[in-house]
């Protein structure tokens, strides 16, 4: 098969932010026109905008931020084209962590241990699997073996706000910080026995949650501000017009 050679500089239109004229990081799609930014460039610019910073469609009239998502296949696409880049990333979310003195989140972690065994192995310092077992074994906690609890945590306090449902018996959770407000609907369905989590709205600060919203974002875009600690959000039934 004839294969051919392309220059990355022929396609840096196609992986790079419209608003910082950068590679993308954390990339985040529009729902509504598919153009994708950084997520922090995109959130910052719908702040005081709802239009698409490409095309200027309106993406909603209130709440721009509810439809936009990760785009985690792009993001991978742009971190293989482009040599060092998830490696210089990495380091920068590492290195900002330490300097506020805040531990590094467990997906960061994860990160640097996958990238280091990629680079051993690229220099042919890989060791042998039962070897790299072994030591993995003795190395690690039985506690790590389960992923997400290395993540950094979120507190939250569910509240029912409508007569129509019935409350929690255990109101406050604990879960990953990666965790989606999609995921927190499904398991409200089950505890709640509902027929379908499509019934249910989670409201915080009296606004309606997108469903592709990580609980991390969540806090810092609509919770950094408060005064307490803990997460508090709000379980209603959305309302269906006849």
């Amino acid at each position: 098969m004839l294969t051919r050679k392309i220059k990355l500089c022929h396609i840096n239109a196609h992986i790079t932010c419209r608003l910082c004229e950068g590679y993308l990081i954390d990339a985040t799609t529009v729902t509504e026109c598919l153009h994708t930014f950084c997520r922090s460039c995109l959130v910052k610019y719908l702040e005081e905008n709802n239009t698409c910073p490409t095309c200027r469609i309106v993406i909603h009239q209130s709440h721009p931020l509810q439809y936009i998502g990760h785009d985690r296949t792009m993001q991978d696409i742009v971190y293989k084209l482009v040599p060092g880049l998830q490696e210089a990333e990495i380091k920068k979310q590492r290195e900002f962590y330490q300097k506020l003195g805040m531990e590094v989140p467990g997906d960061i972690k994860g990160e640097l241990c996958n990238m280091k065994t990629h680079l051993d192995q690229r220099n042919g310092d890989a060791k042998s699997e039962d070897t790299a077992n072994k030591e993995a074994g003795e190395e690690k906690p039985e506690e790590d073996n389960d992923y997400h609890r290395s993540d950094e945590q979120v507190s939250i306090c569910l509240e029912c706000n409508s007569s129509k449902l019935r409350g929690l018996k255990r109101k406050w959770i604990r879960c990953s910080a990666q965790a989606t407000v999609l995921h927190l609907k499904k398991f409200i369905a089950k505890k709640l026995n509902l027929t379908s989590f499509n019934e249910l709205d989670i409201l915080c600060n009296e606004e309606i949650l997108g469903k592709d919203h990580t609980l991390k974002f969540v806090v810092v875009t609509r919770w950094r501000f408060k005064v307490k600690d803990k997460l508090s959000l709000r379980l209603v039934l959305p309302v269906i017009s006849s």
